[in-house]
């Protein structure tokens, strides 16, 4: 009868208390002083589905945890039932795996546990955000030690850098310009009547011939040496001769 209590006892846990399986499995071995490289594994399953016999209380999430180390320990046990042939003696045990998952839950438990106690600690000693302060670093009184060469080249070299010339580099743009592009513009006019604008513009292929041209067009039509057209927005643009231009639409001076 006695020991009908006792073992009921054993299975009295309060799974809420638990962090997780591994929590509720160390807690059977060790509260059995069972080796925990000798574990029985069948005994150990009993009282492990014993223990979780009440899963309605938990979360779904917290309920898959233990249900999946239910089913670890009842795989374990069934692997422990199979016989072994004499050349599987070897081989290895069914449980090492536990037993490695459960010394390392325990080494991190018990770690958590320290620093916690740490904390505690700290805070019924120092108020919070206490920060305490490192003493100043001790530098080691070495002899100087140095000669009057290593002075006087030291002295030599900075001298030479304080009467060094100073070097400046200009760097400077090409000058492109608009009086240039206004005789470039009226040469190839004598040549034709008309000339494209992306024509005076390939030769150089850069940004500032390209401004600087249309700059000098603009200049030449407010002096009514030439005419400017385009037939549509973002269309071809053409520069005429003025005093030859005639009176046409653009879409057939475009055209000829």
């Amino acid at each position: 009868m006695d020991a009908q209590v006792v073992q009921q006892d054993l299975f009295a846990v309060d799974l809420e208390r638990f962090h997780g399986p591994l929590d509720l499995l160390l807690h059977l071995i060790r509260n059995q002083d069972i080796d925990i490289f000798d574990i029985p594994i069948s005994r150990i399953t009993q009282q492990f589905l014993e223990a979780i016999r009440d899963l309605r209380r938990l979360e779904l999430e917290r309920a898959g945890e233990f249900l999946e180390m239910a089913a670890t320990l009842v795989r374990i046990k069934a692997q422990m039932l199979f016989p072994r042939r004499n050349d599987d003696d070897e081989a290895e045990d069914p449980r090492a795996d536990l037993v490695r998952r459960l010394l390392e839950f325990e080494h991190f438990r018990e770690a958590a546990r320290l620093l916690e106690r740490s904390e505690r600690e700290r805070a019924r000693l120092f108020a919070r955000g206490f920060v305490e302060a490192r003493p100043a670093p001790k530098l080691a009184d070495l002899p100087l030690e140095t000669t009057w060469a290593e002075v006087q080249g030291a002295m030599t070299a900075l001298v030479e850098r304080l009467n060094a010339p100073e070097t400046i580099h200009h760097v400077r743009g090409r000058e492109v310009k608009m009086e240039d592009k206004i005789h470039e513009i009226l040469g190839a006019l004598e040549q034709a009547r008309r000339v494209e604008f992306a024509h005076l513009v390939a030769p150089w292929g850069t940004r500032i011939h390209a401004v600087t041209t249309l700059l000098a067009s603009l200049e030449l039509a407010k002096r009514s040496m030439v005419r400017v057209r385009q037939v549509s927005p973002f269309s071809s643009l053409w520069i005429y001769r003025a005093r030859e231009l005639r009176p046409e639409a653009p879409e057939a001076a475009e055209a000829s």
